[in-house]
């Protein structure tokens, strides 16, 4: 730790400067509409996009950052990323530290809280309801006041990098050519650290050590050029939902969830076991309040025990379903065969899994030998690597414990995450020395995606003080 620096006083105040610098900002933020671009294929015209990049931008602008250089990077058909070049506190330091966060948004959703919506950003005791203000408007701000507040407490740190993309929420297909286009300005990091990822609980630092990739495209069934009366054509064409049905019984076994593609299963190493034994731990001692979903009354979770539960999210690949088309509302529909079923599949897929290979044999599974001899067709969208850590460095894993024990004032935790954020093994793959991890606010209750997403205040501070510990051990390390 940095000679000097003092941990308590950066925690308070970071706290301080979030409630009157931070939250103000977010308000603000969360009244944008700036879907990402897979949710709004006209997101240039309507410039929201571009709204919300130079809202942070002049906010970074106006911080006590001595030497940064804050920018809107704007590439031709990309959406605009936000860059802030902090210099070290020492120019003789050595070391970059890589702070990512995103500013696109999920679509709005339905089934907002009578008050609150995605647009109206709405502060209710310890919580800002909005879309977006979670996942992940948080991560720049909270990164520039945790600069900040390494200065505030006496210490110092190394050159920071703080990088907010347009795209993360579609996949970041724009950040490759970003990230190439910024090559020689970011340089080689030696700690990443995505602010963009989950806390099961509230109590303690989460350290993301893996994320699961994804894959997601559309499955069409065809069996008629039109709609036709079911009593003139039931039992006998078959039904292109039960089609479906057939198809999808390929990929899982619908009584398990277990997925059944071989190239889409990897067994968990030791460590993986070793981070789900402490996180079903902590996630019992927190109770039942500490679900991160509202399950229905009486629901038989998947898995056999707590332990099982944590490896099937962050190891096993799964199957989800989440559009359709060629349905009507139940209001809305008649007696009729209907010609076609298309739904939309997110398969989740192990860390360590090849994303090429399970995309292909995704679609080779789902397109060949159609029952019946039904028109399908495999749309395949967002492939998706996942990612796994690298061992700790001692002086970071002491950091870690160091900014858990003043943020929270409990010791840290392993998360293996159930979700995907691709930066993660693009970083990876580029920087193999570096030592990368995720943390985040998406905890209990935040529910990012969904209705009435919320940032939970109290761990956004403790979460930003425990990042100033980190860059200033960051700075005191061997060689910094």
């Amino acid at each position: 730790m940095t000679t000097g620096f003092r941990a308590q006083d950066a925690v308070d105040h970071a706290r301080a400067r979030w409630r009157s610098d931070v939250l103000p900002l977010l308000e603000t933020f969360g009244r944008i509409p700036n879907l990402s671009p897979d949710f709004d294929p006209g997101w240039q015209e309507a410039g929201h996009m571009d709204r919300a990049a130079d809202l942070m931008a002049a906010w970074a602008s106006a911080r006590d950052l001595p030497g940064a250089a804050v920018e809107v990077v704007r590439r031709p058909g990309l959406t605009p990323t936000v860059l802030v070049d902090i210099p070290p506190t020492d120019p003789g330091a050595t070391g970059t530290v890589l702070l990512y966060g995103h500013i696109d948004k999920q679509p709005p959703f339905d089934g907002w809280t009578a008050g609150r919506g995605p647009w109206t950003p709405t502060v209710e005791g310890d919580w800002l309801y909005a879309r977006g203000v979670a996942d992940d408007g948080y991560a720049l701000p909270s990164a520039l006041v945790a600069v900040e507040s390494v200065a505030a407490a006496g210490g110092r740190h190394g050159r920071v990098v703080v990088l907010a993309e347009g795209s993360e929420e579609s996949g970041s297909p724009h950040l490759p050519e970003v990230l190439a286009h910024l090559a020689d300005r970011i340089g080689t990091p030696d700690l990443v650290l995505a602010l963009d990822s989950g806390s099961p609980t509230y109590d303690r630092l989460w350290v993301t050590t893996s994320l699961r990739g994804a894959l997601v495209g559309t499955l069409t069934v065809r069996v008629l050029d039109h709609g036709v009366h079911s009593g003139e054509a039931g039992g006998v064409v078959p039904s292109s939902f039960r089609i479906v049905r057939l198809l999808l019984d390929r990929l899982e076994d619908a009584t398990t969830g277990d997925v059944l593609v071989p190239e889409l299963c990897v067994d968990p190493p030791d460590w993986a076991i070793e981070a789900a034994r402490e996180q079903a731990a902590a996630l019992e001692a927190a109770g039942p309040g500490a679900s991160p979903f509202p399950i229905v009354a009486r629901l038989a979770l998947e898995g056999t025990d707590g332990v099982d539960r944590v490896v099937r999210n962050a190891w096993r690949a799964s199957v989800a379903v989440v559009g359709a088309d060629g349905l009507p509302s139940p209001t809305d529909a008649g007696s009729v065969l209907r010609p076609f079923t298309s739904v939309k599949l997110v398969v989740r897929i192990p860390p360590t899994c090849d994303a090429g290979a399970a995309a292909e044999a995704l679609g080779r599974t789902l397109t060949a030998d159609p029952p019946y001899g039904a028109e399908v067709t495999w749309e395949p969208g967002q492939a998706s690597g996942g990612w796994a850590a690298a061992p700790l460095a001692p002086w970071l894993a002491g950091a870690l414990g160091s900014a858990s024990v003043a943020g929270f004032a409990n010791p840290p935790a392993r998360l293996g995450e159930g979700g995907t954020i691709p930066f993660m093994g693009w970083l990876a793959e580029r920087f193999p020395e570096a030592q990368i991890l995720a943390a985040g606010v998406l905890g209990p209750g935040s529910n990012a995606h969904g209705p009435d997403e919320g940032l939970h205040l109290p761990t956004a501070e403790r979460l930003t003080g425990a990042l100033a510990v980190v860059l200033a051990a960051h700075a005191g390390r061997p060689g910094g």
